[in-house]
């Protein structure tokens, strides 16, 4: 080609030239774009598939699996495993992983490691490959040696989380946490359960109990017109009904065993109080007493009385103490003699009131008319009481008791009428009142700051529990009514969540009730307050046809209550102990509230002459 030379007498190139060298430079730059496309693709199939999604941290790897059958699998390094959290879960031949890197770079869920739909990947699974793809073929030594190293971690992976492995792991931990908690439910005949409630309407002889034991013992669903309450979970629920819903929360209990010699507690789903209910009035004591005669001989035959005669045993009994303490065998006295009765003295009785004298009833809380199936029902409940509007200063819902001469309730209800607007009186008679109706107690407790919770026929009232499920403070005149009861439920520091004024000082009409409520400083009520609504929770019973998530109801603490009582009974015994009370039953109050029988001040309270 003949050269072209310009002014100056220097050679410059042609247009010829010129696209040559263009197409020369185009095919070099084609070629190291394919090779590099090459080199990065057999790099990056053992390369981390989050480095894939654009995770920056290197050292989390997510590994493949071997063959379409089994289980993705995923590895983390020591320092990102101490600070993020992953959550396998077998699925068929999948597993749920969740990473949360600190960086705050990545957050991936999936539910089979590469189906990432919830970030709007669909389909991704399909970008997994099988070993068979990862084998090297013609691949230089480098990338061979980097392809074995990843299949080799993906085989001791996929080891690590075996599924069948996994699966039998995941039982085991579930067993373990029923350790000591393991409960065998009595298989006992209809009659003493089941079929009281087929004859619902023999139950009471002024209420039809059919309605009320409706929907698991909690009664019928109440309206909300006037929005005292929230939109769901309230019942008009009959205090005396308590057998019939913990009956029910039992059959949801996790750690429920067949097997009797693995329970740790027997529980005995008789209920004596709907039992007895249908005999206290205008019926002899044989016909009070033969329910009660005929479950303790049942279970007295039973293989499991053997084991500790009894004294793992438990059974709840939803009236008061004294229906079944019958003292003497004569058909004027009240009641049975259930807790009276050898085989019950063994058992744990779980009543809504105990004796102060005894030591083989415990108190549990009445119910009240709210059953929460899901947690957040409790917190938004909760708040809704700490934002309420309390306009008065204290409340009584109740009537008096002419017949009773130690009563204050008279005091009390002349009292609150003299203090006018700062006190309302929900005044209850013997015929249909607004005490009878949920909607009238509970709106007068939102609005009140105290609740007046005098003894009435017995020391223990439902009207405590209404009070704390409004978050209203409670005001007690006697130990009794509360501080020696609820122990499991309620804190045995009484001034963090109640007011205690003695009942002998009203009888004598030395306080003023409307004096003492209103010199309590304004921040020790706010602390009060919030004491009694951290109470609620503690309180309710839970609806059994659901299962709160994370808190613990009344059943529950009831629960873990009695199977404390049966492993102490069950170590005093192989110890060689027979009993494990060293103190008088007399004293039972005293001891199981201060753990000591020395002279206190409440003494005068528990002298029978004063009850």
């Amino acid at each position: 080609m003949r050269a072209f030379r310009d002014d100056m007498g220097r050679p410059f190139m042609t247009i010829a030239a010129c696209r040559n060298q263009s197409w020369f430079v185009c095919a070099s730059f084609l070629l190291w774009f394919l090779l590099l496309c090459v080199y990065h693709s057999q790099f990056m199939v053992g390369k981390n598939l989050i480095a894939l999604l654009g995770n920056h941290n290197p050292d989390i790897a997510v590994n493949v699996a071997k063959d379409s059958g089994s289980v993705d699998s995923v590895s983390l390094p020591k320092e990102i495993t101490e600070s993020s959290s992953t959550k396998l879960k077998d699925e068929g031949h999948h597993i749920n992983v969740v990473f949360n890197d600190q960086s705050g770079d990545f957050n991936l869920r999936t539910k089979d490691v590469f189906g990432i739909q919830e970030h709007g990947i669909e389909n991704f699974g399909q970008h997994s490959v099988s070993k068979k793809e990862l084998e090297p073929h013609d691949h230089n030594d480098q990338a061979r040696d980097l392809i074995e190293n990843e299949a080799q971690s993906d085989k001791n992976l996929v080891e690590a989380v075996d599924p069948e492995k996994y699966i039998d792991q995941r039982i085991e931990s579930n067993s373990d946490s029923c350790l000591g908690k393991y409960i065998y439910v009595h298989d006992i005949p209809s009659k003493f359960y089941k079929d009281l409630l087929q004859k619902c309407g023999s139950l009471s002889n002024w209420t039809n109990m059919c309605d009320f034991a409706s929907n698991s013992g909690l009664g019928p669903h109440l309206p909300n017109f006037e929005r005292v309450y929230s939109n769901t979970g309230w019942f008009s629920t009959n205090q005396f009904l308590l057998e019939v819903i913990f009956h029910n929360r039992m059959k949801q209990y996790n750690c429920l065993t067949k097997d009797s010699s693995q329970a740790s507690a027997i529980f005995v789903p008789y209920y004596a109080g709907l039992d007895v209910a249908r005999y206290l009035w205008g019926s002899n004591m044989s016909m009070r007493d033969s329910g009660s005669l005929e479950i303790v001989k049942w279970l007295r035959e039973k293989p499991e009385w053997n084991k500790m005669w009894g004294r793992d045993h438990f059974m709840v009994a939803g009236r008061i103490t004294w229906d079944f303490r019958r003292w003497t065998d004569t058909d004027s006295e009240w009641g049975n003699k259930l807790m009276l009765l050898p085989e019950s003295k063994n058992m744990t009785m779980l009543t809504i009131e105990s004796s102060p004298w005894n030591s083989n009833d415990f108190a549990i809380p009445y119910p009240t008319y709210f059953h929460p199936s899901k947690d957040n029902e409790v917190f938004q409940w909760q708040n809704r009481m700490r934002r309420q509007r309390r306009r008065i200063l204290f409340s009584f819902a109740g009537g008096p008791r002419p017949n009773l001469q130690s009563s204050i309730r008279n005091e009390i209800i002349d009292q609150c009428r003299a203090a006018r607007r700062k006190c309302k009186l929900l005044e209850c008679t013997s015929g249909p009142d607004k005490c009878h109706k949920p909607v009238f107690v509970m709106k007068m407790f939102q609005g009140s700051v105290f609740c007046l919770q005098p003894p009435g026929d017995s020391l223990t009232r439902r009207s405590i529990f209404d009070s704390i499920l409004a978050g209203c403070i409670p005001v007690f005149f006697h130990p009794g009514s509360a501080y020696v009861q609820y122990l499991w439920h309620l804190p045995r520091d009484y001034t963090k969540y109640s007011v205690f004024i003695p009942a002998f000082d009203i009888k004598n009409g030395r306080v003023s009730i409307e004096s003492i409520l209103q010199r309590i400083p304004r921040q020790k009520v706010v602390e009060m307050r919030e004491g009694v609504i951290k109470l609620i929770q503690k309180v309710i019973y839970a609806d059994p046809s659901s299962r709160l998530e994370t808190l613990e109801d009344a059943f529950d603490i009831v629960v873990n209550g009695v199977l404390e009582r049966v492993d102490t009974i069950r170590r005093d015994m192989r110890e060689g102990k027979n009993t494990s009370f060293d103190y008088a039953e007399k004293v039972s109050w005293k001891y199981n509230l201060f753990g000591t029988v020395e002279e206190h001040e409440w003494d005068p309270f528990f002298e029978r002459g004063k009850m």
